[in-house]
């Protein structure tokens, strides 16, 4: 179930069917007190105030439109008619909220539906101004390199006036993005990513959707190349055959020692051996003449090795520089920055992990 902010004390609760949990409605003969999941948008019925306990704000009571409180009547059964006070733990109408550290909200997501309407578009504002500016694009000029990935939300099409949660602003955001990509004269949209890492998909309605998404890109362009993103779990060489009869056509995989058991178990040098001998193999057969282009769309300098060395990790990331520096389209660093020091590209070129 997802919690939808309205404001600072008002929630809409929305299941996996996309519905919005609220009260039968009277007037269509039910009850009046009872939760069910019917809307496809919220009303006053599916809008729920959430009130601290002031002397521990884990504790919290739900507030229903008709004024009384959410109960747990039994095992699985909640209704909106409690009219009684206090809080103590035996009290079916108090709640214990746990919050998640390790669930912190850091996707845009999390911290527009978090903040909520009055406050994340101010957030988000001061975000986009500052995180990434001008003079990053300089320095990533200035360090060689010729092209940046920039994810983006679905939601931009409907900028700026996005569904809720998202606030709008993030065209603007890209717009200078396309401005700030001027430096070395080149054309600034090399390519469209038609989706980032496909999980769990089954590969002959991922390909009808690379085909109506190419066909998308033509009717707006005929220069940039169409990046296919290869499924996660997948052979590398699943879409190969499939995207060789599109033109300008790439193919994205990722390369990571990491989100596989096996890689905990490798020592440093097995690590590294892994990037020379297998990445480089899987390649080498990728690349195929008259196919489609291969992009290492993401990789990283971290790994799974304790209490590596300085010098190790600058190994491991030279040695990934070389292999990847095979791609036919390239390949693009997972990020440029971010709060962990190995993920993060600008801090291991400022501290001396990887030379360009």
């Amino acid at each position: 179930m997802q919690l939808w902010r309205v404001n600072e004390t008002a929630f809409n609760f929305r299941v996996h069917s996309k519905q919005f949990v609220g009260l039968e409605n009277k007037a269509a003969g039910g009850e009046g007190n009872n939760l069910v999941a019917v809307s496809d948008s919220p009303s006053h019925l599916e809008t729920f105030q959430i009130v601290r306990n002031d002397a521990d704000p884990t504790l919290v009571r739900i507030q229903a439109s008709n004024g009384l409180f959410l109960q747990a009547t039994s095992a699985n059964s909640i209704r909106a008619d409690y009219d009684g006070s206090g809080w103590e733990e035996s009290n079916p109408c108090v709640f214990k909220m746990t919050i998640l550290k390790e669930r912190s909200i850091k996707g845009e997501y999390q911290i527009t539906n978090g903040y909520g309407p009055d406050r994340a578009s101010k957030i988000m504002r001061d975000h986009w101004n500052t995180y990434i500016t001008e003079e990053d694009f300089k320095y990533i000029s200035e360090n060689g390199l010729n092209a940046v990935r920039i994810p983006v939300g679905w939601w931009i099409a409907h900028d700026p006036t996005p569904p809720t949660p998202f606030v709008g602003g993030s065209s603007q955001a890209l717009d200078n993005a396309f401005t700030w990509a001027q430096y070395g004269n080149r054309s600034n949209l090399a390519g469209i990513e038609l989706m980032n890492e496909p999980r769990g998909v089954d590969v002959e309605s991922l390909k009808k959707y690379y085909q109506a998404g190419y066909e998308a890109v033509r009717k707006h362009s005929l220069s940039a190349y169409v990046i296919m993103s290869n499924p996660l779990g997948m052979d590398s060489k699943v879409l190969l055959p499939f995207a060789s009869a599109f033109e300008k056509a790439v193919i994205d995989v990722h390369y990571y020692n990491l989100f596989w058991d096996a890689f905990s178990k490798m020592t440093v040098q097995q690590n590294i051996d892994f990037i020379t001998h297998n990445r480089a193999s899987d390649l080498t057969s990728l690349t195929a003449p008259n196919g489609p282009l291969i992009f290492v769309g993401e990789w990283s300098g971290e790994w799974n090795p304790k209490d590596a060395s300085k010098e190790e990790y600058q190994k491991y990331a030279e040695v990934q520089v070389e292999v990847y520096s095979r791609a036919t389209f390239g390949w693009a660093y997972w990020a440029y920055k971010c709060e962990s020091n190995y993920w993060n590209l600008k801090w291991m070129i400022d501290n001396n992990y990887i030379k360009l």
